[in-house]
């Protein structure tokens, strides 16, 4: 029997994404996002929930651009310092010891160490109760060589990406293959 949790968010799992902005003085800035995914696929464009009050948010109007970096199980503790405080207050870069790494495709800085990076520019702002949804057109997707499948597909047991679980509030790392996408239901099919 399924128990009612009411009206709550808890699709899981949610990313672990490092969002980067230059801020408005031009400093580098990320915040870890967990109200994201993928919005089309052509054009190929992400989508990024953020409250309007985040110091990241005003970076990307600015600059009219964003990062995702994705957080790995390696950086689990600097990821989660990226949520904690605010870029307003402190240089979370310096603070975790993770490199700034100027985007040579969008006006926006990632996170070196992090083995996944998508490079947007900012499409549209939408809102959406008490966030704003940020949506970028993908101009670039930057991967560590050693975490590619067949050299040009980011390989999930190798980028081991973080995962949060809403109202639990935890993070997970990602479990093993189960099988091939559009083949493994195929038994499934009526012949």
């Amino acid at each position: 029997m399924k128990k009612s949790l009411g009206s709550k968010p808890f699709a899981v799992p949610t990313p672990v994404w490092a969002v980067g902005a230059y801020d408005l003085d031009g400093n580098p800035n990320a915040m870890i996002a967990a109200w994201g995914g993928i919005v089309c696929s052509q054009p190929p464009s992400m989508g990024v929930a953020l409250r309007k009050n985040r110091h990241t948010y005003e970076g990307i109007l600015k600059h009219k651009a964003f990062t995702i970096s994705v957080a790995d199980e390696a950086h689990a503790a600097q990821a989660d310092y990226l949520g904690i405080d605010s870029g307003k207050d402190v240089d979370k870069f310096a603070a975790t010891g993770l490199t700034p790494v100027r985007s040579d495709a969008v006006d926006a800085p990632y996170v070196g160490e992090f083995p996944l990076i998508v490079e947007c520019v900012l499409s549209q702002v939408i809102e959406v109760g008490v966030h704003m949804q940020v949506i970028g057109e993908v101009v670039d997707v930057k991967v560590d060589e050693d975490k590619l499948k067949q050299g040009k597909f980011p390989d999930i047991e190798r980028i081991r990406p973080l995962v949060f679980t809403p109202g639990a509030q935890e993070y997970h790392g990602i479990g093993s293959l189960m099988g091939k996408a559009f083949s493994l239901g195929l038994e499934y099919r009526k012949k």
